[in-house]
């Protein structure tokens, strides 16, 4: 079966919190802090695999998950880090964050490997807080959560030359004609229902990969048909050969068929009308292949047409010298087109929000509330006065001391935050 686009939820491994231990050894006095340090949790790394062709595994393990790190231990010992996640994914892999459709990852060389979603950092034990004026801290940092999110994983097909056009002019038939792929071929229209790559040599020992894309019809550029499905596999193609039945043997107009197709090619978001394009008049045996071939360049003066007969393998190399040549000073085309590439990394600007939200629910009362701020607040970590004064620093380091009296609140103002109740007091 043949998958090339999978909704999945990646989590990373949470970080391992520090841990409050003092030395206790005979001959030893005041041995201070002894707490180690917690483990990084593991990261989601999505990996190339060449002997991959479709995205099928991911259908069945829609949950991809990292372990956390290990918590610090006693004598300043780092807890373990937890194992990253390795997923292996076809050459041509793409994967985009669910919610906002940024592209975190873009992977095209065999065995590249690309970190998706991070691992949490761990916490620092208490012997990190030892000072002058706090010689026994009776605190430890808690553990970062890793990232966690929905991504799409789409793969585009990984080819050279892809071949375009209507269904049953000829495609299959042309890829079988060039390459050992053997792509079904039939008499009907749509046979095509998945893409078939195959690797084709020039008579003059050059050589690259050529793509048999489904067939498209008017409207798949909005979803009509195959068309929408699969256009995303051209994108990778640096020429497209564009596949034309110019005998008409399913009584459509060779010229209107043309036209359709490259409208579709433009109305598609990529700009794929940019590639290089050979156009090949198929099926040139038939009755009226002449007739229509001629009227064909009389409607496109200035479109070079290469006839052939491929069931035949008839005129079939001058179309891949044509295609090498292209390929030799053609160059890669962006993926998208505000996006920068590097590394198979696809990095989009996009300025920092924060996510503090601080609401007033009552005449001296305020609501604090965010995604960071409930990561750092734990009560069942707040049991001394030292760890409170740990907390202070926290929320004064995440700016709620500042946002809060920007936002009117005064000294002995209640201060509501998962449930409980703080006073605020100025410093």
């Amino acid at each position: 079966m043949f998958v090339d686009q999978v909704k999945i939820h990646v989590q990373a491994g949470k970080g391992g919190d520090g841990i409050v231990s003092f030395r206790h050894e005979k001959y030893v006095a005041y041995g201070g802090p002894f707490g180690g340090d917690g483990g990084n949790g593991g990261s989601v790394i999505f990996q190339a695999d060449p002997g991959m062709t479709t995205l099928l595994d991911l259908r069945y393990h829609r949950k991809i998950k990292a372990t956390p790190g290990e918590k610090g231990k006693n004598k300043k010992m780092h807890g373990a880090n937890g194992e990253d996640k390795i997923v292996k994914v076809p050459l041509g892999t793409i994967v985009k964050r669910e919610d906002t459709g940024q592209i975190i990852a873009d992977l095209t060389e065999p065995h590249q490997q690309q970190v998706i979603a991070k691992g949490g950092k761990g916490g620092r034990g208490n012997y990190h807080f030892k000072s002058s004026r706090n010689t026994a801290p009776k605190y430890a940092e808690l553990g970062t959560l890793g990232e966690e999110f929905d991504c799409i994983v789409e793969l585009r097909v990984l080819a050279d030359v892809g071949l375009v056009g209507f269904p049953s002019v000829g495609k299959s038939t042309l890829l079988d004609a060039v390459s050992r792929a053997k792509p079904e071929i039939g008499d009907y229209p749509f046979t095509t229902i998945s893409p078939n790559v195959g690797v084709v040599q020039t008579r003059d020992g050059r050589s690259f990969i050529m793509a048999d894309l489904p067939g498209l019809i008017e409207g798949a550029s909005t979803g009509k048909g195959l068309g929408h499905q699969f256009l995303r596999h051209i994108e990778r193609c640096r020429v497209i050969v564009h596949v034309v039945d110019m005998g008409a043997e399913e009584g459509r107009d060779p010229l209107e068929d043309y036209k359709i197709i490259n409208d579709e090619l433009g109305s598609y978001q990529i700009r794929l009308l940019e590639r290089p394009q050979i156009v090949v008049a198929n099926k040139m045996d038939l009755e009226h292949a002449e007739e229509n071939l001629k009227r064909f360049k009389e409607a496109y003066p200035d479109v070079t047409v290469y006839p052939t007969t491929t069931i035949i393998h008839e005129g079939i190399d001058p179309v891949l010298t044509k295609a090498a040549d292209l390929l030799a000073v053609t160059p890669a085309f962006a993926i998208t087109d505000d996006e920068m590439k590097n590394d198979g990394v696809v990095y989009t600007f996009e300025e920092k929000k924060s996510d503090l939200q601080i609401q007033q629910v009552d005449a001296h009362v305020w609501k604090v509330s965010g995604p960071r701020v409930e990561r750092v607040f734990d009560i069942q970590k707040l049991n001394t006065e030292e760890d409170y004064f740990e907390f202070a620093n926290k929320m004064r380091y995440l700016g709620i001391d500042k946002a809060l009296r920007e936002a009117g609140c005064e000294d002995g103002d209640t201060v509501q935050l998962l449930g409980y109740e703080f006073e605020f007091v100025e410093s």
